[in-house]
């Protein structure tokens, strides 16, 4: 705003308003002129500022309204969104050169369900059919079983700290917990984590896990149904009980402690003690414990597998029947030609009875023609020493079909 008095015409008297120039012959006219304009500058002006306000309100409003959308979006999730679901199987031909009879099986068809209740509380489970058909009036009719393999709830207690609950898979061992067909070589899983490691050994009760820091260790601690091995034969396999209707007057404590900290490489070690390995008294059985001890390596298109584990199971039975200290171990070197084909060898030796090795040497190959999917072919050795002296053979030509997603 300006306001002038002419030099030509000093009669008159100049007012510019917002670019207007508007003359008075008096001044009087021209400063009631020029407090009109202020006052109505200033109108303008708050108009504008009222304006201004209102817009904000509205965008607050807004911002308010999508908000709460948002939230009611994210409460609503879709079901089939918090669902997870997977499966893996396998099938076997085995042509066994002994003379007996070759068999083909779909050994395994599994189902895996999950469910995620909130970012903190999730749920996981397999549900296994073995050998393809279960049920029958004869015994013998089918060698199929129906079997949860897992069932548990996981709680997130902070980003490092879980808690589980339910029935889960022992951590010991390498194929305990992973043993998707399409993540190991051989056609069967290597006799020391089948015999020694009953795999697939699964428990109920609770477990606490996590990492140390960033120090690359991870541990495990578990309170489980343990097992209940028969006095007469101290079946280590035959002993898992898989939470049917399980005794539980001996749970078992489990520890394992995992380093991982340098890629590719992984070491892990875990102990296992059960106060009565039968849970029947006076039945010359007593407490029992697992040592096990494990590496797995990985470099380039190296990789390399060592395992040892043994029980010292203790009692008068178990002397007798000389099954109180059940070991084996295995070495097993891989090496991938291309990305999707590799070569693997693997020597093992177990003892379920004292000085009656059973010994394995297997090689093959394996082929993914994607990384879900496995086409497996082995040869396996297996000279297994009998009570008398002699040597059982136990030679087979194995082939495989696996998937997993």
């Amino acid at each position: 705003m300006l306001y002038s008095q002419t030099v030509d015409a000093p009669r008159y008297v100049s007012v510019k308003f917002q670019g207007v120039t508007l003359q008075y012959k008096h001044v009087f006219f021209a400063t009631t002129s020029l407090i009109a304009c202020a006052i109505s500058s200033n109108a303008l002006a708050q108009s504008e500022r009222d304006r201004i306000r209102n817009l904000e309100d509205k965008v607050n409003i807004l911002q308010q309204q999508i908000n709460a959308t948002a939230d009611v979006v994210e409460s609503s999730e879709p079901e089939q969104d918090r669902a997870t679901f997977g499966s893996y199987g396998e099938l076997h031909y085995n042509n066994l050169l002994n003379g007996d009879d070759s068999e083909i099986d779909f050994h395994r068809f599994v189902l895996l369900f999950g469910y995620e209740f909130s970012d903190a509380i999730n749920f996981y489970s397999e549900l296994e059919l073995d050998h393809a058909v279960s049920g029958g009036e004869a015994e013998d009719e089918n060698p199929g079983e129906v079997e949860l393999e897992q069932a548990f709830i996981d709680f997130a207690l902070t980003d490092t700290t879980h808690a589980q609950g339910g029935l889960f898979l022992v951590p010991v061992g390498i194929l305990n917990e992973t043993h998707e067909p399409n993540t190991f070589y051989g056609v069967e899983r290597n006799q020391v984590e089948t015999e020694i490691i009953p795999t697939t050994w699964r428990e109920g009760g609770g477990q606490l896990l996590g990492q140390i820091g960033a120090t690359g260790l991870s541990y495990n601690f578990a309170v489980t149904s343990g097992f209940a091995v028969d006095s007469d034969e101290i079946d280590i396999r035959d002993g898992r009980q898989s939470t049917a209707e399980a005794l539980a007057n001996d749970p078992a404590v489990t520890g394992r402690l995992k380093y991982t900290g340098i890629p590719g490489l992984e070491l892990a070690t875990t102990v296992q003690y059960q106060t009565d390995f039968s849970q029947e008294d006076s039945d010359g059985v007593n407490g029992a414990y697992l040592y096990e001890a494990h590496a797995q390596w990985a470099t380039g298109p190296f990789a390399l597998r060592a395992l040892y584990a043994r029980w010292n199971i203790s009692g008068a039975a178990a002397d007798a029947l000389e099954r109180d200290q059940p070991f084996g171990y295995y070495v097993e070197p891989a090496f991938k030609i291309t990305p999707g084909v590799g070569i693997f060898a693997r020597y093992s030796e177990f003892e379920l009875v004292e000085d009656l090795p059973e010994e394995n040497i297997t090689f093959g190959a394996n082929y993914w023609p994607i990384p879900q999917v496995v086409l497996k072919a082995d040869y396996e050795l297996r000279d297994t020493e009998q009570a008398d002296g002699s040597t059982l053979d136990g030679d087979s030509v194995n082939v495989g079909l696996g998937y997993a997603f």
